[in-house]
């Protein structure tokens, strides 16, 4: 009987122990549609895939077959300020790992110590002494109840989200490269085809000059002339105040002062590439802000354990091994060692509600990070959906603007062969220029509008998959 006595201690440790196991339970997700409503090959499955939010995110800008685009992506991902500021916090946040391993090791420690003291409290009264002290000491706190542990899980789960914001921070980075290059080369495209029409109206304005000088025309042609010339140099002034914004913007991408870099006008033509529309509607595991936000969650869901874990005994036990003498000639000698053990529990009975505000603030913050989550969750499905109904919807308009361009350079071409021969006006020739050139410059911006819907969408869905991935296309 005197045994059970004995053993009801230990059992009612262990039955604690095992209350304090369990975790509260995590709040309902987001259910995941079976498929995107955007999806255009309705007979494709979508397959489940394993979360790979560490894994890189593939060189999907190569789809674009731009040497420039690739060398500038690359240089962004080795020098740009946000990727190495998040690597900095992922470090940050494997040491605090490393430290909650640590609480749960045993704490060894090499000591000494001399104290001289006289007075009633000491051995030798009031003549003074001196007591020399050398040994080992050793610490340990059991993880009996799980406190240690989740405290240690919970610090790997903020790991594994810094992980995964350091991924997401340089996808969106080398998205951020891809769409501002992209918008420049745009700029330049539009820039060109403003000037082109620049040297027309400049054409124009010669024959009409001539004209007016023959007394073919009144002055009042001249002037529209002139009129029409100068505003369509000024928007290449424009378009270039904008493009040299552009171009700061990339530097600062790069990790670079604006004021040494600068990239060549290029007009030439680029590769539009086709995300295939069966993207498995798991692609959500790989986006890097939806795993960095389950972490989130799995880890505030093991801090509301740390601090339920609070209402348990704690228990130490100590140790320490040495000498001590007043002589530091003796100090060493099997005589003078000492050594001692000891165990400590201490059980909270009342902190003024201390430990419940800690559950409580817990509990809160599993609250927000599930809500987070949710968010994270239902914004990626937006994002998808948007950019894929952008790129269906973009494909329409870019047949009907073509059509339109095509019709108006024939209006345009017909104007001015009548122009020339003295059969129309010059309004309806500077009318059917003026609309050849607002179709042209809408045809151009719908292509890049393309470009750039292209590569939200590989944002979107966590990433690309390496050329192999994406099926390239004539813009």
């Amino acid at each position: 009987m005197k045994k059970l006595h004995h053993l009801l201690p230990l059992a009612a440790a262990l039955f604690l122990a095992g209350c304090a196991t369990a975790l509260p339970p995590l709040p309902s997700s987001v259910p995941t549609p079976p498929q995107f409503k955007e999806q255009q090959r309705q007979n494709e499955n979508w397959t489940i895939a394993q979360p790979a939010e560490a894994q890189s995110r593939g060189t999907w800008w190569r789809a674009f077959n731009d040497p420039v685009l690739d060398d500038l992506a690359e240089r962004a991902g080795a020098n740009n300020t946000s990727i190495q500021e998040a690597a900095a916090r992922l470090a940050q946040a494997r040491s605090l790992v490393r430290g909650a391993q640590a609480d749960r090791a045993p704490q060894i420690g090499v000591g000494a110590a001399a104290n001289r003291a006289a007075g009633a409290n000491t051995a030798s009264g009031s003549t003074p002494a001196t007591l020399l002290q050398t040994g080992l000491n050793l610490s340990y706190e059991p993880d009996l109840f799980g406190r240690l542990s989740r405290a240690q899980d919970a610090a790997a789960l903020d790991t594994q989200a810094r992980e995964a914001l350091l991924q997401s921070t340089r996808l969106l980075v080398q998205a951020e490269v891809a769409q501002t290059y992209l918008a420049l080369r745009a700029t330049d495209t539009e820039r060109a085809l403003i000037r082109d029409t620049a040297t027309a109206y400049a054409d124009t304005l010669r024959l009409t000059q001539r004209r007016f000088e023959a007394g073919d025309v009144a002055e009042l042609d001249v002037i529209r002339i002139e009129t029409e010339h100068a505003a369509t140099e000024a928007e290449v002034i424009a378009l270039d105040r904008a493009r040299a914004e552009l171009e700061h913007a990339l530097a600062v991408l790069l990790g670079e002062p604006a004021s040494g870099f600068a990239l060549t006008p290029d007009t030439t033509a680029r590769t539009l590439p086709v995300i295939p529309a069966g993207v498995p509607a798991t692609v959500l595991a790989r986006r890097p802000d939806v795993a960095a936000a389950q972490a989130s969650l799995l880890a505030a869901q093991a801090r509301v354990g740390v601090a339920q874990a609070a209402w348990f005994p704690s228990v130490s036990l100590t140790g320490a091994a040495g000498y001590a003498s007043p002589d530091i000639g003796d100090l060493f000698k099997w005589s003078a060692r000492a050594w001692g053990i000891g165990a400590l529990m201490s059980v909270p009975l009342f902190d003024g509600g201390r430990r419940e505000a800690g559950v409580q603030g817990a509990q809160a913050q599993l609250d927000a990070a599930a809500a987070s989550y949710r968010g994270q969750v239902l914004n990626a499905l937006r994002e998808v959906e948007d950019q894929l109904s952008a790129l269906r919807l973009l494909q329409d308009q870019s047949l009907a603007q073509g059509r339109a361009m095509s019709a108006a350079q024939r209006a345009s071409a017909i104007s001015e062969t009548r122009y020339r021969n003295g059969l129309v006006s010059q309004l309806e020739l500077l009318d059917a220029r003026r609309n050849e050139l607002f179709n042209r410059r809408q045809a151009q911006r719908v292509e890049a509008a393309q470009q750039q819907a292209t590569v939200r969408l590989v944002r979107a869905i966590g990433g690309g998959w390496g050329t192999a991935g994406a099926a390239a296309a004539p813009g």
